[in-house]
C-alpha cells in the first residue's frame, strides 16, 4: 500500500469542479492507499491578511472534506498548522534549497507578476521549501499532481537528494503521479475555461453549498450555441459537451450515450441541474450538521492531527539526528 499525500489550501469556497475533478477521487482512493490530506493553512497565509478569515476558511473546508466522504478513521485529514513539524522541517528545507532554484520556479514568477503593484510575500518565494517539508514529513511515495505542480515535486526530490547526500539517507524520494481522471468541469458561462472561484462572475461556477434553486438557475443559463443539436463535440460544441460531461459524471453514464438521449438543450440543462442538486443534497446536509457542531468537527481534526504528528515527529527526529543537532 502506497503512502499518498494530497493537500488543499483553504482559500475559498469549494465548487463542483473541485469535487468531480479531485475530491471524489480522494474519497474513493482512501481505501486503496495510506492517504494523508492536509489543509495547508500556512501556505494560504501568503495571500491572507484579514483577521479571522483563515481560521474560518479552514474549518469550513474541513467540514466539506468530511461531508463529501473522507473518513477520519481511514484517511489522515489534518490542518497543517496543527502539526508543528511542518514549520520546523520547512526551515531545514529552506537551508537546503538554493536561491537560484527557488527563483526559477514558474509559479512564483507568475504569481508575483500578477501582484507586482501589491504586496508580494516572501512566502511566495520560499513556498516550495515548505511544500517539500509537507511531502517529506510523511515519507510519501506518491503525490498526485497536475502538470502545473510537477515542478514542485521535482524540486522536492532535488532537495531531498541534496539532504541525503550531505547528511545520509534520511528522506523518501516522492514520485509525482497523474491522479485518476476526474470529470473535466468547465465554466457554465465560458465553457472554454475551467470552472474556478476566481472567475469574473459567479454565474458559471456551481458551489457545493449552492441551494437547489440556484444550481438549477445556473444550469438553465449555461452558454450553449444556436443550432440546438445535442451531440458530444468539445471543439465545436464546448457548452453542450460540458453539460454532458457533468451529467455523465453525476450519473456514471458516458457523455456520448447521454447525447443520444437528448434532442433539446432545455431538457439537458434541466436534467443536469436537477442531477447536480440531488447529488449535493446529502453532502450539504452533512456539511450543515458538522458546521453546526464545532466540538465534533474539532474532535475529527484532532484525530487527524494526532495521526499526522505521530508520523511527522519520527521523520523530523530522523532529520535532526542526521544533521547532528545537539540533543535536548
Amino acid at each position: 500500500m502506497a503512502r499518498v499525500l494530497s493537500c488543499i489550501q483553504p482559500t475559498g469556497d469549494v465548487h463542483l469542479g473541485n469535487y468531480l475533478g479531485a475530491l471524489r477521487n480522494w474519497v474513493s482512493g482512501q481505501h486503496a492507499n495510506d492517504v494523508f490530506h492536509g489543509i495547508v493553512d500556512l501556505h494560504a497565509l501568503t495571500v491572507t491578511d484579514t483577521p479571522g478569515e483563515l481560521g474560518r476558511n479552514t474549518i469550513e473546508l474541513a467540514a466539506m472534506l468530511f461531508a463529501v466522504g473522507l473518513d477520519p478513521l481511514v484517511a489522515t485529514v489534518f490542518v497543517q498548522s496543527h502539526v508543528a513539524e511542518h514549520s520546523q522541517l520547512g526551515w531545514i528545507m529552506e537551508c537546503t534549497v538554493s536561491f537560484g532554484e527557488l527563483s526559477r520556479m514558474t509559479q512564483f514568477k507568475d504569481k508575483s507578476a500578477k501582484r507586482e503593484a501589491d504586496f508580494v510575500s516572501a512566502g511566495l518565494f520560499t513556498y516550495p521549501a515548505l511544500q517539500a517539508a509537507d511531502i517529506l514529513l510523511y515519507d510519501a511515495n506518491e503525490v498526485p499532481v497536475g502538470d502545473d505542480q510537477r515542478q514542485h515535486i521535482e524540486i522536492t526530490r532535488d532537495i531531498a537528494t541534496r539532504f541525503n547526500h550531505r547528511f545520509g539517507d534520511t528522506f523518501v524520494l516522492p514520485k509525482a503521479v497523474t491522479p485518476p481522471a476526474g470529470a473535466r468541469v468547465m465554466d457554465l458561462t465560458d465553457p472554454t475555461s475551467k470552472m474556478s472561484k476566481s472567475s469574473e462572475t459567479e454565474a458559471g461556477c456551481v458551489y457545493m453549498l449552492d441551494a437547489p434553486s440556484v444550481i438549477e438557475k445556473k444550469f438553465k443559463r449555461a452558454v450553449t450555441d444556436s443550432d440546438n443539436e445535442v451531440r458530444y463535440d468539445r471543439d465545436a460544441k464546448p457548452g453542450i459537451a460540458n453539460l454532458l460531461d457533468i451529467l455523465g459524471a453525476v450519473t456514471n453514464t458516458p457523455a456520448t450515450t447521454l447525447a443520444d438521449q437528448y434532442h433539446q438543450y432545455g431538457s439537458l440543462k434541466s436534467d443536469c441541474g436537477a442531477a447536480v442538486a440531488e447529488m449535493l443534497a446529502p453532502i450539504q446536509q452533512r456539511y450543515n450538521e458538522l458546521i453546526g457542531d464545532p466540538a465534533e468537527l474539532g474532535r475529527l481534526l484532532r484525530i487527524g492531527a494526532e495521526k499526522a504528528t505521530a508520523v511527522a515527529q519520527v521523520t523530523l527526529e530522523r532529520a535532526h539526528r542526521a544533521i547532528g543537532f545537539y540533543p535536548r
